[in-house]
């Protein structure tokens, strides 16, 4: 076997190898005499099947086996030249050519390995920021929020028609050109005006009306509602209304709502609240403005100081993904179009390869990042933000990371957070007070 390897560029190298018939043909033998071994055939004892019964059975699976034999060993060659190992090696060795004659094999193979990454004098590219301020208007307005949410409904006292801010009971059903549609009707359903929960113009129609009214509401559905049967259509609701209620809000929590707002905490005060009310705000306001503002700003910067050799392979799969998430909201028409020209998924391709080398090289450089600020997320870590996400809505844990399990989603789940607390804790050092 000949192995030629060529370095490409810091993270690729080419190996060019020629394997011989008479190499392959010993292999082959080789591989089935082993398999003769164990192997059972009607008419042979175990052990003494011939090896030309066992070609003619299993030739083809066998000869595949001997290939893969052989780019095994051309990979170990290659990467002996290199002075690599294998744990430097990154995803699947892309093979650009293998021809097979009477001679053997010729053997063309990408491999791709992790890029040495400098990130010095990062720190000079952290840029400035101050805590966010939060205002006592804004602790005042949260904690009526709160309140309210916390306030039981009251039937109203005084008769008086709907306005903004009741919550009504009331029986509709809805009709498209005079016939009734399924899940548009409802009894005694309780409705806050002012939430936007419902079709735009219903909750407006509503306004006004007195307990024993009915009306007939026009509305349109939204050209992007959820059901295609429905979307952008215009709707007849007949509603009744049944009762109104409202909810009283104090000024002040009592010592009950406190504990129900304040789970845990011992002796808990209106200034309790507000702390943690102007705490929830603040980190609110510096998560936005990390997002929004200082990491792309950082990324922008990182990305055009520290240049690398990325991995050939990790591109391809990145413009992989970014295509077929593309090709997943195109129409059948265009779908057939660029499945009939080759040439036109090469240039789709090429569109996005920028964009991916930069997501490529973002994920090395956190990377490299997160090992000099000893930034690290445990797997039990992953495992309770899942679980505690699935009993958020109402799913079975082990179900629901099961899934992600399954997916291969999890090294992107890890991936993310550890970026999350890298940027929080990167851009606190260029902290310059409120």
């Amino acid at each position: 076997m000949e192995v030629k390897v060529e370095r490409i560029n810091g993270a690729n190298a080419k190996a060019e190898a020629k394997v011989s018939a008479a190499f392959l043909e010993e292999k082959k033998q080789k591989m089935a005499k082993e398999a003769a071994k164990n192997m059972k055939i009607d008419g042979f004892r175990q052990g003494k099947v011939p090896v030309h019964v066992v070609l003619a059975r299993h030739g083809d699976q066998i000869k595949q086996d001997v290939e893969q034999e052989a780019l095994r060993l051309i990979l170990d060659n290659a990467l002996k030249e290199l002075d690599l190992t294998m744990e430097t090696v990154i995803g699947e060795p892309q093979i650009t050519k293998m021809d097979r004659n009477d001679d053997g094999l010729l053997v063309e193979v990408i491999v791709s390995f992790r890029p040495i990454v400098v990130v010095d004098g990062y720190e000079e590219l952290i840029p400035e920021h101050k805590t966010p301020r939060v205002t006592k208007k804004e602790i005042a307005e949260r904690v009526e929020t709160m309140l309210k949410l916390t306030a039981p409904l009251v039937t109203l006292e005084e008769q008086r028609a709907v306005q903004g801010g009741d919550f009504v009971q009331i029986d509709f059903e809805g009709f498209i050109d005079g016939v009734a549609f399924e899940g548009g009707k409802a009894e005694n359903y309780t409705l806050e005006i002012g939430s936007n929960s419902f079709i735009p113009g219903f909750e407006d129609g509503i306004v006004g009306m007195n307990i024993g009214d009915e009306k007939d509401i026009a509305v349109d559905f939204p050209q992007e509602y959820g059901s295609e049967e429905l979307a952008g259509k215009p709707a007849i609701f007949k509603v009744k209304l049944q009762g109104i209620q409202t909810k009283k809000i104090p000024e002040t929590a009592d010592e009950a709502t406190l504990k129900k707002l304040l789970p845990g905490v011992e002796n808990p005060t209106q200034d309790t609240l507000e702390e943690q009310v102007k705490d929830q705000i603040r980190n609110e306001k510096r998560s936005k403005l990390f997002a929004e503002e200082l990491k792309p700003k950082f990324v922008e910067s990182i990305l055009a100081k520290f240049a690398f050799d990325l991995p050939s392979n990790i591109v391809d799969q990145e413009i992989d993904m970014q295509v077929r998430n593309i090709f997943g909201s195109m129409s059948e028409e265009d779908i057939k179009a660029f499945s009939e020209d080759p040439k036109k998924i090469d240039e789709k391709r090429e569109e996005y390869r920028k964009d991916a080398q930069d997501s490529v090289r973002l994920t090395f450089l956190v990377d490299e990042l997160a090992k000099i600020e000893k930034i690290s997320v445990q797997d039990q870590e992953i495992m309770q933000m899942i679980y505690f996400e699935a009993m958020q809505q109402g799913q079975d844990p082990k179900q629901y990371f099961e899934y992600y399990q399954k997916q291969g989603l999890l090294p992107a789940i890890k991936m993310s957070i550890i970026e999350e607390r890298l940027f929080a804790q990167i851009f606190d050092k260029n902290n310059k007070g409120e």
